[in-house]
């Protein structure tokens, strides 16, 4: 039997996306070297799988799903930050909190970071990649790039840069394949991994020959 392949076309997200999306993405940072630190344990742990999932719930519900550009594939999600709302890049008093009980006793080190992102973010409007990951199942059918040029398509309409940060080095060649540069490299506190924050300059939309 030929197994049938899933869309990688971006779509909207919606509330009703929610459990789909967060168990995608939960999936996807299994391996990501800043969410080992969240959530140490064994990849395969049940228990592990389980609390990424209830991060990835948060953010998208009390967060992104209101105030970012969410979009997802059969197989990827992405959440994005328009100028608009640069504010919001950074979660509220309110999300850090119920992320901090799902995180237990690395709330602290996980408050540091959130801190220390507010204090590096960019000053020029901009849009900000906040999460993208591909379920593993479905890596190398073109779910990630997709969403990653929907949202940068978006960027450059508006003639404005991307800023992301990135914790897993194997991602630093994916992201410069589509334009980003490396601006800064810093140690997470607490003996955490190393963080890449990268940005993208706006680039014209290529127009019909």
């Amino acid at each position: 039997m030929t197994r049938m392949s899933i869309t990688n076309t971006p779509k909207t997200a919606t509330i009703d996306d929610t459990s789909s999306i967060s168990r995608t993405l939960a999936r996807a940072f299994g391996d990501d070297p800043m969410m080992r630190w969240f959530f140490p344990g064994d990849t395969s742990d049940a228990p592990r799988e389980a609390g990424l999932t209830r991060y990835f719930t948060t953010l998208f519900t009390r967060q992104y799903l209101h105030h970012g550009v969410c979009e997802h594939t059969g197989a990827a999600a992405a959440f994005w930050v328009p100028p608009e709302a640069g504010d919001k890049a950074v979660p509220d008093a309110e999300t850090v909190q119920e992320l901090a009980d799902i995180l237990g006793d690395r709330a602290a080190l996980f408050r540091e970071t959130v801190e220390a992102a507010a204090e590096h973010g960019p000053q020029e409007p901009h849009w900000y990649l906040a999460v993208i990951g591909a379920d593993p199942a479905g890596q190398g059918q073109g779910h990630g790039s997709a969403l990653l040029r929907s949202g940068l398509a978006k960027a450059d309409a508006a003639g404005l840069p991307v800023y992301l940060e990135s914790s897993k080095p194997s991602n630093l060649p994916v992201y410069e394949h589509f334009g980003f540069t490396v601006l800064e490299e810093t140690q997470l506190p607490g003996d955490g991994p190393t963080l890449w924050a990268m940005r993208r300059a706006p680039q014209r939309p290529a127009t019909a020959g």
